[in-house]
């Protein structure tokens, strides 16, 4: 089938992601395989031109979007570029984090199929562009999840709009405890809608060129293997029913081994992360995408003015001493007042995907 190249508008993301024309497939390839294709403000902005391009397109039935090299579809935003932002007091992160959110939208709205292939890492940022499309491939070498807690701060893209969809309490669980998810609790979880062994990918990739999408994903999907996270579901449910992340804790603890152990995790997370990201879930419920994402850019710009962001890429990413000194340094510092102003309202710098009424009503909830 012959190949048509694309060259984006944007010229200075040819080589970090690429589009082609597969006969009646737009395939969409992240290509920063070093940095297991983490984001960037020109990729998604180039991403967005193209996918509406496409849109518009009749030689275009299909969209699949997939990662360069073996290690995953995507990582996430560059993190490394937010710390050094940080450290300029620049605004490179708020623009990327404004278009990378337009661009979730647009996936989740897309009016032709969008397949994900959620193969090797898929987290944070790498979330949203494939879990917010409408046919997401897993395969046995997934391994994805929302680990912003883990940094010090809290899931975005929508990611705490799916979970709080997941089945009882186990979205929490996975939010809390940042936990890396392998491809049946991803499914589990309604991260996923089917399940394909990674070296079928390119198989698939070929048939969906000229066949339509469920088609062809219907004819390699196999059963996922068991979900773990799905045979813990009992003590999940009764222990992250409250909405107070210490008595969360309590209940891990009394309920003993698998849950003692979330207690743990939990508790070296950064405790103001977890108090956010814990309020974040339970104000998405019942929300559109639109006002989660702007709840998530609210969010996320009192994140850059706090101590924990920073701190938690330093410990992880900079320096890698797995030491963060979180401020404050337990749940128990971290007061109702102090949650509330990471949700208080931007003014002018508000995102308003969801139109200026609707997100004045979601940031005076709770």
């Amino acid at each position: 089938m012959a190949e048509e190249t694309i060259n984006p508008s944007n010229e200075a993301t040819f080589d970090e992601v690429l589009f082609e024309k597969r006969g009646r497939l737009g395939v969409v390839t992240l290509n920063r395989p070093k940095a297991v294709n983490a984001l960037t403000e020109p990729m998604v902005v180039a991403m967005r031109e193209q996918l509406e391009a496409w849109a518009d397109d009749d030689d275009v039935q299909t969209v699949l979007v997939r990662g360069a090299g073996d290690r995953g579809l995507c990582a996430g935003g560059d993190i490394v570029a937010i710390y050094d932002d940080m450290l300029r007091g620049g605004n490179i992160t708020a623009n990327f984090w404004a278009a990378e959110y337009r661009l979730n939208l647009l996936i989740s709205r897309y009016r032709k199929p969008y397949v994900a292939f959620m193969d090797g890492l898929v987290l944070g940022g790498g979330v949203g562009v494939s879990a917010h499309g409408s046919v997401r491939v897993v395969t046995e070498r997934t391994r994805t999840g929302m680990p912003e807690t883990t940094i010090g701060f809290a899931p975005d893209v929508g990611g705490t709009l799916l979970l709080s969809g997941s089945p009882g309490e186990s979205g929490t669980h996975a939010a809390l405890t940042a936990t890396h998810l392998d491809g049946a609790d991803a499914l589990f979880l309604g991260l996923a809608d089917h399940f394909v062994p990674s070296e079928q990918l390119d198989a698939l990739a070929a048939a969906l060129e000229d066949e339509a999408a469920e088609t062809a994903v219907g004819r390699f999907a196999e059963q996922a293997p068991p979900s773990a996270l799905a045979t813990q579901q009992r003590w999940i449910d009764e222990c992250y029913a409250a909405d107070d992340a210490e008595e969360i804790v309590a209940r891990l603890r009394s309920a003993g081994g698998e849950a003692a152990q979330a207690a743990e995790t939990i508790e070296a997370k950064s405790p103001t992360s977890v108090k956010v990201t814990l309020e974040a879930l339970r104000r998405a419920r019942g929300l559109s995408l639109a006002e989660v994402l702007d709840q998530d850019y609210r969010v996320g710009l009192h994140c850059l003015r706090g101590p924990d962001f920073r701190e938690g890429i330093r410990a992880q990413v900079v320096d890698k001493d797995r030491n963060p000194q979180w401020r404050p340094a337990t749940l128990s510092e971290v007061t109702d007042d102090d949650v509330a102003r990471y949700f208080e309202w931007l003014g002018e710098r508000e995102l308003g995907l969801a139109g200026a009424d609707a997100v004045r009503g979601a940031a005076k909830r709770h």
